[in-house]
């Protein structure tokens, strides 16, 4: 999607209903408007072409300000329609100021600025363990070099987190991690079909004594998988999750024969990825606790999705595992970027959350988005943390999909309203 997208059709929104009479006679009500086009038009352009890019939603931007609590409301779609309608009335203040108009009337819009932008932060972010805590160990094994190629150089990176997981029991001590997490791609060789590989990580996994959980590619049928699997000694594999939203021109092609004819680099992704379909909640046997933990994860660049990490909430989710591959990012702002939505889904579901990449950065996170550890770009590092575990479900979890289809109805409603107004105003002339 081109960056101006978004701001673009918000703005052909905006022109079509701000001559509307009822939008028009009244300032206040068009901070309304604005907020509730705003966030519509997030909403399309996380959808379509191809899946969308929720990417870089308004409310990822509000992870260290007052207005974060809001997520465990109603997700990013409350938490951006907030955003937008605290900047319109900060327009509407401006304006006012601009035209001169009485010190009453400006300050009206700033108070309710004010008082939207800072009574959020008093709404409570629980933490507490619901059904015990969790010794997580998470590893950030590195590549052997930056960029695109890095993950060509498969077993190299395997062995790494090998490596990485050697360094993290000599911190930790053997016997204290009940889980060890490992990123997206930290075994690209698919070790339930390589003996070498499911030898090595066997061999971990017993010296730590705890699971593993991994990310690893499948072939079959001409297409390729993006899974996460949990690993324990001898079992290759007890559960997996599939990957259910590649990314369109970074993982798969569509219409590839199409857009071949634009440009032949569309054969640089020489195998497309497949969507896998069920939800992303894997079971883990958790010798400490006696039972199975569900973890809730989601690949990568799911975790823009609210859908699929609230469906794992809901499913069962008691700790949220966002496992990533940074390395073809170099140094950019890719992976903070990444961190601010995991900081999100965290506050949103009330869930602890780890981010585990190859390359950085990786990131635990408390249930109130407070970041507790964290490493570097382009190092090897390990982080160890005792985790709550938690089940009740945030009124973000339990209103699902319906804040946004309640803006989704509203903005459609404007525009149609609008338009059928300006019809019959031509109808009579």
């Amino acid at each position: 999607q081109d960056p101006g997208t978004g701001p673009g059709l918000f703005g052909a929104a905006w022109v079509a209903v701000r001559r509307a009479r009822f939008v028009a006679r009244h300032d206040l009500v068009q901070v309304a408007v604005v907020a509730i086009l705003w966030t519509a038009v997030e909403q399309l352009r996380g959808r379509v072409p191809f899946g969308g890019f929720p990417w870089g939603l308004l409310a990822f931007s509000q992870t260290d300000a007052p207005l974060i609590p809001l997520a465990s409301v109603g997700g990013t779609t409350v938490v951006s329609a907030v955003t937008a309608a605290i900047g319109a009335l900060l327009a509407v203040g401006a304006t006012r100021w601009n035209r001169g108009a009485p010190a009453g009337r400006i300050a009206t819009p700033l108070a309710a600025a004010s008082v939207l932008a800072l009574t959020p932060a008093l709404l409570p972010t629980p933490t507490t363990a619901e059904a015990g805590t969790l010794v997580v160990g998470a590893v950030q094994g590195n590549v052997p070099t930056r960029g695109a190629d890095a993950t060509s150089q498969a077993r190299a990176v395997a062995a790494n987190h090998v490596t990485g997981t050697r360094a993290l029991l000599r911190e930790a001590g053997v016997g204290a991690l009940d889980l060890v997490v490992w990123p997206e791609s930290a075994s690209d060789i698919d070790p339930r079909t390589d003996d070498e590989l499911a030898e090595a990580i066997d061999s971990i996994a017993r010296e730590t004594g705890a699971p593993i959980l991994l990310g690893t590619q499948r072939y079959a049928d001409r297409v390729r998988y993006n899974d996460y699997l949990v690993w324990t000694p001898g079992s290759r594999g007890t559960d997996a999750y599939t990957k259910q939203r590649p990314v369109p021109f970074g993982e798969y092609v569509p219409y590839r024969d199409v857009f071949r004819r634009l440009s032949p680099d569309v054969d640089r992704v020489t195998t497309d990825m497949a969507a896998g379909a069920a939800t992303g909640v894997l079971d883990v046997p958790i010798a400490a606790l006696g039972r199975p933990v569900r973890v809730a994860t989601a690949i990568c660049f799911e975790v823009a999705y609210g859908d699929l990490i609230r469906e794992s909430v809901v499913a069962g989710g008691e700790l949220i595992v966002i496992p990533t591959n940074n390395a073809s990012f170099g140094l950019t702002q890719e992976s903070t970027q990444q961190l601010a939505m995991s900081r999100f889904r965290a506050v949103e579901h009330a869930r602890a959350t780890v981010q585990v990449s190859t390359v950085g950065v990786s990131a635990v996170i408390a249930p109130d988005g407070a970041v507790l550890d964290r490493t570097a770009l382009f190092t090897s590092d390990q982080m160890v943390a005792d985790l709550p575990l938690r089940t009740t479900l945030t009124l973000a979890d339990r209103l699902g999909a319906w804040p946004a289809g309640i803006i989704d109805a509203t903005a459609l409603t404007l525009l149609a309203t609008t338009a059928f107004g300006r019809l019959r105003l031509r109808g009579r002339a």
